[in-house]
């Protein structure tokens, strides 16, 4: 038999040889991101449009859990840049997150940065894009996590794999649309058309020819990554006679479930499975607007893609063989958005934290600001004279322009920020009722929320009334989170807290707090450094529906952020 010590010695050696082994299998994928104007035509217009690699959208990642990324961006466009890795947990690499004025001062035209960043128990589909100012309309890309190598998924493997972009296309150059939109004060244009993987698709002029084709065969299972890339909408997406299986979302596997139309807000991703289950022949995949807002304009066009079986006859694939069409919800349909959104649960019990050290509750919403004495008429064109903002628990958030907040933080700059942004909204009132006009204008700032490292975070996000009610896609840097309840009306902790889900709730880094309501999250501050928590819709974080978690660095090395490289940009 045995002895202990040779058991345990085995073990060791053992485990030892396992993390060599992953750690040797474990890539460092090296990548240049060159960021340059690039003649892209849509809709019978050609334009001067922003690319990374003269590419729309930009190149997909794709590296397994556990990897390491180094991408070195170069910027050869006429206006600042950072990138963002859209749900990256950057453990500890802060330096690396890309949001601008936040982590990092913008990579100013022709300067260069290069982004050093880990995946470390992540698995799915992410992807990066823009965070300056409105070029992430066009510089966006698919970031895909395959697990270690050696594991496999929590499914049946796939024969086929697709990332589909869900985008949103202006027939104008975005940057001017935004300050147009700030130079007014009133609401920006809204764009001209929506995409799939760049293109329009066979709805509008002069896009049929490229209208995108995702095979199929019979018989076989296609494991779809779809991402909302659009700047300002949320979106219903559905493939014509097809059910999709829906398996993980924002990089987090899911317990399976079986839909005929998903929702995404602008920042999640959702994998879903669908099977070549129909008669081979070509069927539209679609998306069009879920539209919350009573009465704001939108884009109300619908782009198209083609799910095209090899084996479907040769007249099925002419021009004249017109694909069947998929029956999308109406771009109000709350009730369908909330459905499916409510389906979602972690495949088996996770560790939600139950003991909680902060217990939040912020305001998300709309509000007007009075038209300036020294401002013309022409500068106030919002509602009766007034100009846009936005505000979580009345404080509206301003960038800061000569440092950004963590470096400020780590250098111990003074007055580029301060830390009394308010646990709870400074005035209770109806949230979702008839707000008191006294309320609407926010106070503008650029403030912090200190969290101790290790804190045990709960989150109320409620959303509010004030100019229009709207489903919010609320995104969180640098954390993923369990959204533990999700309801409408005014949030009520006496009687809404029995609806929180403590088992198996969905781990995701983007939530839509829905409209007219609220959500509540929780997660462990376990992550040093200055994380923006922002609207995901741009025109709101342009009008400061954003706030900054400041953590702080625990006990030790690993529990503290690593120092900036050497070629961090200045400002």
């Amino acid at each position: 038999m045995m002895s202990c010590i040779h058991l345990s010695l085995l073990l060791g050696l053992l485990l030892l040889f396992s993390t060599t082994l992953y750690s040797a299998n474990a890539k460092t994928h090296y990548h240049d991101f060159v960021v340059q104007a690039t003649k892209v035509k849509r809709l019978c217009k050609t334009h001067n449009t922003i690319t990374v690699n003269g590419q729309y959208p930009g190149p997909t990642l794709e590296i397994n859990n556990g990897d390491s990324l180094v991408v070195n961006v170069v910027n050869r466009a006429r206006y600042n840049v950072t990138i963002h890795w859209h749900g990256v947990r950057q453990m500890r690499t802060g330096w690396a997150d890309g949001p601008e004025f936040v982590t990092q001062c913008p990579i100013r035209p022709g300067g260069s940065y290069t982004y050093r960043f880990t995946i470390d128990g992540q698995e799915g589909t992410l992807w990066w894009h823009a965070h300056s100012s409105w070029l992430r309309a066009t510089v966006y890309g698919a970031l895909i996590i395959h697990p270690k190598e050696g594991s496999s998924y929590p499914f049946a493997k796939p024969k086929r794999e697709t990332p589909i972009l869900l985008g949103e296309w202006w027939d104008a150059n975005p940057i001017d649309v935004v300050r147009e939109a700030t130079r007014t004060g009133g609401a920006p244009n809204v764009s001209d058309a929506y995409t799939i993987n760049g293109q329009p698709g066979d709805l509008y002029n002069c896009s049929s020819k490229d209208t995108v084709i995702i095979p199929i065969d019979s018989g076989e299972t296609n494991l779809v990554r779809v991402i909302n890339a659009a700047l300002n909408q949320e979106l219903f997406f559905s493939i014509a006679n097809h059910r999709f299986t829906v398996v993980g979302a924002d990089a987090s596997y899911l317990k399976p479930f079986t839909t005929s139309v998903i929702m995404l807000g602008p920042g999640q991703t959702t994998d879903v499975l669908i099977s070549g289950n129909q008669p081979p022949a070509r069927y539209y995949m679609a998306a069009r607007a879920y539209q919350s807002a009573q009465g704001a304009p939108f884009d109300n066009t619908t782009t198209t893609a083609i799910l095209e079986y090899k084996s479907a006859p040769c007249p099925a694939k002419g021009i004249s063989a017109r694909p069947v069409m998929p029956s999308l919800p109406a771009f109000n349909d709350t009730a369908t958005a909330t459905a499916f959104t409510q389906s979602f649960r972690s495949p088996q019990k996770v560790a939600v934290p139950t003991e909680i050290d902060e217990s939040l509750f912020f305001t998300v919403g709309l509000g007007l600001n009075n038209c300036p004495r020294n401002f013309r008429a022409r500068r106030c064109q919002g509602p009766n004279g007034t100009r846009f903002t936005a505000s979580m628990n009345n404080m509206s958030f301003v960038l800061p322009s000569n440092y950004s907040i963590l470096q400020a933080y780590k250098q111990g700059i003074p007055s580029v920020y301060t830390t009394d942004f308010p646990a709870n909204p400074p005035v209770q009132f109806d949230y979702t009722g008839n707000v008191s006009r006294s309320l609407w204008q926010p106070i503008p700032g650029t403030k912090v929320y200190k969290l101790k490292y290790g804190s045990r975070v709960q989150l109320v996000l409620q959303g509010t009334s004030i100019q229009t009610a709207e489903n919010h896609p609320i995104h969180i840097h640098g954390y993923d989170f369990y959204i533990i309840a999700e309801g409408f009306g005014n949030f009520n902790p006496k009687t809404d807290s029995a609806k929180f889900n403590l088992i198996n709730p969905p781990m995701r880094n983007t939530v839509g707090v829905p409209v007219n309501g609220w959500a509540v999250i929780r997660f462990v501050a376990d992550n040093p450094g200055a994380w923006l928590m922002h609207c995901h819709l741009d025109v709101h974080i342009a009008w400061g529906l954003a706030m900054v978690f400041l953590v702080e660095d625990g006990v030790g090395e690993l529990q503290s952020i690593l120092p900036p490289p050497a070629d961090y940009p200045l400002c």
